[in-house]
């Protein structure tokens, strides 16, 4: 694909929730968002090149020189896609080499398409400056998301949840040429794991459908072992090359973000009103399942539900990760039979994964893959997440502000809504500017999906949910509307001013389902 040549985006079309969205971009045809759940593909999943052991050494040592010869061996062009897994989060040391390596080598126009990005990955920038990189299919988090607001990418810029990454890459939507994976121990065949190792992270899920789909795989690592590498989380059989590298990443840096628990009083009401309506609504109950994100207010409501299990004497069945140590120590203590964890948030997830049989590593084909015979979502009670904003009819925003920058990735957040009750915990402003609002300046989750808000000043349920509006009549928690809320965020604040917005599309946020749900417009300077 000569993607030098490709318009950024053409057909604007309106979308099942009045959102306008290209129905062309970056060369490929996109199916606008239909509704939730009336999408279904047809076809059958993309496969990789069919191959022979013939042509992989006799010995099976798979083991290159260098990042730069495994990327010439693995046939680097101008248009390819490279992609990469984000498991060390701040802490990764091979995405920027291997641009490194590509702008070397005089390569153009490469699509990255990374699991997630990270502050450390902000070198990439001058690489989507000079044509290096054509545009990102990932997360564009912190500078390389102003970067992208601020329409300075040669093409679109396309944000997916965890899941619908796995399943743009499954169904062909994407076409990897080369993935990259770095993993803290391997063998010289490629099979690979994250729980061991000087760099250990974790697990190394993400990267799965990496590992199968794409034409050709590269592993890098810094601790090689003796073959077999046990357990294998990347099989050998799907890799091509293996590159040895003094350090592939800083595990400490895993730990971005907030992974302890909050001490703000409002944001610990929050957490402490969120769990109160669990209880009261009969969430929490003997082998419920949770989910909760790394956030210090979602990490208090963990350590309310532990309480609550504890004191009546029941645990839950499971819990999916992010693991941390207070999720750990749940496990530990018997008040959770087991993590599904999903990517790993601090050093004890690392250590739990590595030594206990019921902390299980997933990917996103278990756990969110949309066009899957099911996933895990749909076993999880209850899932407690965050959001940007939300508006009057429950619909939700993760990626971008109120001032209309795109700061922030999808992660799994998109796939969680598929649980059976969804809560965003939220503060009722932020530095003064109201978090409800008449709209969302983005759309990531439609409101059918949202179950519950729960702001300081009061919990708005959705009216689509009559069962747990009755639960809750006569509980001492402030039920309010969602309207209600409003007015008392304004009536302190002010009416929040939108955005300043030109009509220029920047990137696109795609659905479970791969159809497009929202665009990502330029910011007015």
């Amino acid at each position: 694909m000569d993607q030098e040549n490709m318009s950024k985006y053409d057909k604007l079309t309106t979308n099942a929730v009045g959102r306008i969205v290209p129905q062309v971009f970056n060369g490929k045809d996109a199916v606008p968002f239909l509704g939730v759940g009336k999408f279904k593909p047809t076809g059958r999943k993309h496969g990789p090149p069919i191959v022979s052991v013939a042509d992989y050494p006799e010995d099976g040592n798979k083991i290159v020189p260098s990042l730069k010869d495994a990327l010439i061996r693995a046939g680097i062009a101008d248009g390819m896609t490279i992609s990469t897994h984000h498991h060390f989060r701040n802490g990764d040391l091979v995405g920027n080499q291997i641009f490194d390596a590509a702008a070397e080598l005089g390569i153009k126009n490469l699509t990255w398409m990374p699991s997630a990005s990270f502050d450390c990955h902000s070198p990439m920038i001058k690489y989507l400056e000079n044509g290096v990189i054509h545009h990102i299919e990932g997360s564009m988090n912190g500078a390389l998301g102003r970067f992208t607001s601020e329409g300075k990418m040669a093409g679109l810029g396309v944000l997916r949840s965890h899941g619908g990454r796995y399943q743009a890459i499954q169904d062909g939507d994407v076409h990897i040429d080369i993935a990259v994976i770095a993993a803290p121990t391997a063998d010289c065949f490629g099979n690979a794991t994250g729980d061991r190792g000087p760099a250990a992270c974790g697990l190394l899920g993400f990267a799965l459908a990496d590992s199968q789909y794409a034409d050709k795989v590269i592993v890098v690592t810094d601790n090689l072992v003796p073959f077999p590498c046990v357990p294998w989380q990347i099989q050998g059989n799907y890799v091509d090359f293996v590159v040895l590298m003094d350090k592939v990443g800083i595990p400490e840096k895993i730990i971005s973000g907030t992974t302890e628990i909050t001490k703000s009083p409002d944001r610990l009401l929050l957490a402490e009103m969120t769990a109160q309506f669990c209880q009261e609504t009969g969430i929490v109950h003997d082998g419920f399942s949770f989910q909760a994100g790394a956030g210090g207010t979602a990490l208090s409501i963990g350590i309310y539900f532990a309480e609550m299990l504890r004191r009546q004497g029941m645990k839950a069945r499971f819990a999916r990760g992010g693991s941390n140590k207070y999720l750990v120590k749940m496990l530990e203590d018997g008040l959770v039979d087991y993590i599904l964890d999903g990517q790993t948030f601090d050093l004890d997830g690392v250590r739990s994964m590595r030594e206990n049989p019921n902390h299980l590593n997933t990917s996103p084909f278990t756990s969110y893959n949309y066009h899957g015979k099911g996933n895990f979502a749909q076993f999880v009670d209850v899932v407690i997440l965050g959001a940007t904003e939300v508006d009057v009819n429950f619909n939700a925003n993760v990626v971008t502000h109120s001032d209309g920058y795109l700061l922030h990735g999808i992660g799994g957040w998109m796939n969680c809504l598929l649980s059976k009750c969804v809560i965003l915990p939220i503060p009722l402003f932020r530095d003064r500017m109201p978090v409800i609002r008449d709209e969302v300046t983005t759309i990531c989750g439609p409101g059918e999906l949202i179950d519950v808000i729960v702001t300081e000043r009061g919990i708005a349920i959705n009216p689509l949910r009559t069962d747990l509006i009755d639960k809750m009549k006569g509980s001492s928690l402030p039920i309010k509307t969602i309207h209600q809320l409003k007015a008392e965020a304004e009536k302190i604040c002010g009416k929040p001013q939108k955005p300043r917005l030109t009509d220029e599309v920047v990137a696109v946020i795609k659905w479970v389902d791969g159809t497009v749900i929202d665009s990502v417009f330029r910011i007015d300077k």
